[in-house]
């Protein structure tokens, strides 16, 4: 995996210049054909990140042709791991792995409280108390909204953050569960978990409430990422982007991102100057966003667009979405977690109003092609690719959202990016 490079950007976009400078220099000086930009996601920390990017990217030198000459570049954002979301073929180190859940409800392990701690500085004494209330696991109603309420204020932001507008892919506005009733959104996400019950009866199971609350701090910290990634891919990666163009005018840019990842990339497309047309493919692995985020027009409000509607056209190339019915964070939890207070119809279309592009690929842009892996991928336009048949393994609560090292995958790149055949 050489010449490799990384860009690292904090929660509001700005990127390490330094690496930025030496990624640069070093394209040109390399002489750069083919950079290949990875972006990770929701539950990597930077360890977990880099032994992402050597593992994807292993069989990419065997693929490439002759005259092509490789670069990789890893992004790097702050993320936070949950320690209890096994990764395949990840084996993590005795330092990292997570105590079993107490009988009754799970605790919050220290190795995801440190990580929490990473994310959200400055939220200490918040922190403290969420840790405490999962342990004591009370039955009086109060601890659980007062639970809830600790959840919403550790990932609010003040109204000048940059990253604030950059939650929403369809523009609709803050999720329920941050909104909703804190009992009432514990007892459904406590229900989905154990998937024993359907929607309309979530209500009546009291007996996993604080299950669901550690769900609710998950998922709560999972949106605060999702709105990080687009404010790191728009104001970060996307003008970085655009530097890369202007001084290495002539390098063909292949973006990557899986889950939180995969928007990121996305919204790095928005971030790019109108003129830059270096980027040759971008490819979304189990990607956690909407699946209407790309739409011109709504199925559900015509009078408007996904938040990224267009924005394929700035790529020279094809915009690939990867997706797997095997993936659980994305068929369960991420409509679940994305659905708004009051939505008409309670949980009945609940997986087609609010469904990710990772669970079942670009919805309602007019052209997409929907293949198979393996099968010829389109030079341009946007593609949804199948990718169940290699994309899943993996364990509760995520799934086979992680499941994403395989050597058909990355194929899948080089075919969008036609780097084999330059």
């Amino acid at each position: 995996m050489e010449p490799y490079w990384e860009l690292t950007f904090d929660a509001d976009g700005d990127v390490d210049t330094a690496q930025r400078e030496e990624l640069l220099s070093g394209a040109e000086r390399e002489r750069v054909t083919d950079l290949l930009v990875f972006a990770h996601g929701w539950n990597n920390e930077q360890r977990d990140a880099r032994r992402l990017y050597a593992r994807f990217f292993a069989p990419c030198q065997a693929l490439s042709g002759a005259r092509v000459r490789l670069g990789y570049v890893g992004v790097l954002w702050p993320a936070i791991r949950f320690a209890d979301e096994p990764i395949p073929d990840f084996d993590p180190s005795a330092a990292a792995v997570a105590p079993a859940a107490a009988p009754g409800g799970p605790a919050l392990d220290a190795v995801t409280r440190q990580a929490l701690s990473r994310a959200f500085p400055g939220h200490e004494a918040e922190l403290d108390r969420i840790t405490e209330l999962l342990a004591e696991r009370s039955q009086v109603p109060s601890r659980c909204y007062e639970f809830g309420r600790l959840v919403r204020d550790l990932v609010s932001l003040r109204e000048s953050h940059p990253a604030r507008h950059f939650g929403e892919d369809t523009g609709d506005g803050e999720p329920a569960m941050l909104t909703d009733d804190a009992v009432q959104v514990c007892e459904i996400l406590a229900a989905a978990l154990d998937d024993e019950e359907r929607p309309e009866l979530f209500g009546r199971l009291r007996k996993r409430l604080w299950n669901g609350a550690h769900e609710l701090l998950r998922q709560g910290t999972y949106y605060a990422m999702k709105r990080r990634a687009g404010a790191v891919g728009q104001l970060g990666l996307g003008p970085a982007i655009g530097l890369l163009a202007r001084d290495v005018p002539t390098v063909r840019v292949h973006l990557i991102g899986h889950s939180f990842g995969a928007r990121l990339v996305s919204y790095a497309l928005r971030g790019m100057p109108a003129d830059v047309r270096s980027v040759k493919s971008v490819t979304l692995l189990q990607g956690a966003f909407s699946h209407y985020a790309f739409a011109e027009r709504l199925p559900h409000d015509t009078s408007r667009g996904g938040a990224l509607h267009g924005v394929q056209r700035r790529i020279d190339g094809p915009l690939i979405s990867c997706y797997s019915r095997h993936d659980a964070a994305l068929g369960k939890l991420y409509p679940l977690a994305s659905k708004l207070a009051g939505d008409s119809t309670s949980f009945l279309n609940l997986w087609e109003r609010w469904g990710a592009i990772g669970y079942d690929g670009i919805r309602a842009v007019d052209g997409t092609e929907r293949i198979k892996l393996g099968q010829a991928v389109p030079g341009k336009g946007c593609v949804s690719v199948d990718a169940a048949s290699v994309v899943r393994r993996g364990g509760p609560p995520s799934g086979a959202h992680s499941d994403i090292c395989h050597e058909e995958l990355a194929r899948v790149v080089f075919a969008a990016g036609r780097i084999a055949s330059v």
